[in-house]
């Protein structure tokens, strides 16, 4: 893996006065270097169409892309992988689709979980929610730090921790073993995005992460 810091895309937790790709160029630009687009109910036209002005800004800045669930949308624009959860194409037709040489992660909230992603051929993991979030209520109460660390301790592939993560707890979550963090709202739905990003790159870059130097 050769980033640690990745945003997931949330078009309408962007501000009124910003667009989704203003966001992300302000991000890009403060060092962040992989985004995974997450626009499920987007029609594909609409989908494809966003992918692609995306995919533009990815590769001006150098930043990997991966698309959520979407293979033929991620072969389609060049993407760099893509991010599976459980409603998707599971792992190994979703290997057969886009090759060896692009990523493929998957959403995890077990060690369960955690084991079948890596033993599947899970390039990467996320794991969470670490913290509470409203994106992802869904998925239950947090997980914590503990479990976060046993998932780590107990995976040998990249562990990102999701869920809440701001540049307040994100040195917790890389002492508890994480590889990296994944983030939504702290940088999407800040009033100023780079200094969002930038306020947490800082602090991995100060836990002497060198993948992100």
């Amino acid at each position: 893996m050769d980033f640690c810091f990745y945003l997931i895309t949330d078009r309408k937790a962007v501000r009124e006065e910003k667009t989704l790709e203003d966001v992300l160029e302000r991000a890009f630009e403060a060092g962040v270097k992989g985004v995974l687009l997450r626009e499920k109910d987007l029609p594909d036209r609409d989908l494809l169409n966003l992918a692609e002005r995306i995919r533009d800004l990815t590769l001006r800045h150098r930043v990997r892309l991966l698309i959520s669930g979407r293979t033929d949308i991620a072969m389609a624009v060049g993407a760099d992988g893509v991010h599976l959860s459980s409603g998707s194409l599971p792992l190994g037709p979703a290997r057969e689709i886009v090759g060896v040489e692009k990523y493929i992660g998957v959403s995890t909230h077990s060690l369960g979980e955690a084991r079948r992603a890596e033993d599947e051929g899970a390039d990467f993991i996320t794991f969470g929610p670490v913290y509470h979030t409203k994106s992802k209520e869904a998925y239950g109460p947090p997980k914590g730090i503990e479990e976060l660390g046993r998932v780590c301790t107990e995976i040998e592939i990249p562990v990102f921790a999701l869920g809440g993560i701001n540049k307040e707890n994100v040195t917790d979550v890389l002492k508890a073993g994480a590889f990296g963090v994944a983030a939504i709202s702290a940088v999407i739905s800040a009033e100023d995005p780079a200094a969002a990003a930038r306020g947490i790159m800082d602090k991995i870059r100060s836990f002497k992460v060198r993948r992100c130097i």
